[in-house]
């Protein structure tokens, strides 16, 4: 809403835009990839999946050969029945993997969404908490006037922009996420395969665990804006006796000190997870 101050309105938009893209992220947060931007990029990337079943069974044929060459020392080790029961069990469960690898890979979204929703419910928020701009400074800037305006329309100004600059960090990240997600799920018909031999499974493994890593991340995400939310309960401090310059520097300076912190938080949640991880 337009206030009639300039400064004022730059404020409000810099805030504004930090909010929106706040809510923006706890809603995505909470929302599958089957329902992401009304499920049509999950379409396109179930039907390359489908595609891409063909490749992976394949390349199952392939390095199942491999491990056999490689785990047997003759064709009579082969003829073995433990033997031949065990290359057996492991092609079995390869074929199953690839079959059945985008519902593995769904359940684990859904496992680590009930963590995100479980978390949430926890900490008693159900939506991002929203920053506003102090009374004392509207009031302050309001009996300002045109020169006086000009420094505070300076420092507003750079604030305004660095806040605008970090919301859009903050987003992309998330929305990174939910790209990586469904590169993820897109290809994996290829890493999975490599279950059928032993001494390719060690790829299809790591394969899963990035992948449960990546889901992991929201959950991080979702801790860090907790944890933001309670670190921001009580909102920077105004000092209603300094100058208008100096109200505006100072709760811009705490509020984007806050800003970086969940920025930071939210930009690290992939090397954290993959710390736990060990990948």
């Amino acid at each position: 809403m337009d206030s009639g101050n300039w400064i004022i309105d730059n404020l409000l938009f810099a805030l504004r835009m930090w909010n929106e893209k706040l809510a923006e992220i706890w809603t995505l947060l909470t929302q599958s990839p089957q329902a992401f931007k009304g499920g049509t990029i999950w379409n396109v990337i179930v039907s390359i999946n489908g595609a891409l079943k063909a490749v992976g069974t394949a390349l199952l044929v392939l390095f199942f050969l491999v491990g056999v060459v490689k785990t047997a020392g003759s064709i009579t080790e082969v003829k073995r029945p433990e033997h031949a029961l065990k290359l057996f069990v492991r092609f079995a469960i390869a074929k199953g993997v690839i079959t059945y690898g985008l519902d593995l890979m769904i359940a684990i979204f859904k496992i680590v969404q009930g963590v995100i929703s479980t978390s949430m419910h926890t900490a008693g928020l159900g939506s991002a908490q929203p920053v506003t701009l102090p009374t004392e400074i509207v009031n302050a800037v309001n009996g300002l006037t045109f020169f006086q305006s000009i420094p505070v329309w300076a420092v507003s100004l750079i604030g305004c922009l660095v806040v605008i600059v970090l919301a859009f960090i903050m987003v992309m990240s998330v929305y990174g996420r939910f790209f990586k997600i469904y590169l993820y799920t897109a290809i994996a018909p290829i890493p999975l395969s490599t279950f059928a031999g032993e001494p390719t499974s060690h790829i299809g493994k790591t394969f899963l665990k990035s992948y449960a890593a990546v889901c992991l991340e929201g959950a991080i995400i979702v801790l860090g804006c907790i944890i933001f939310s309670v670190f921001t309960a009580n909102p920077p401090a105004v000092d209603a006796s300094a100058s208008a310059t100096t109200m505006v520097w100072s709760y811009l300076g705490e509020l984007i000190f806050n800003l970086l912190v969940l920025t930071g938080t939210i930009k690290m949640a992939d090397r954290v997870v993959r710390e736990m991880f060990g990948l």
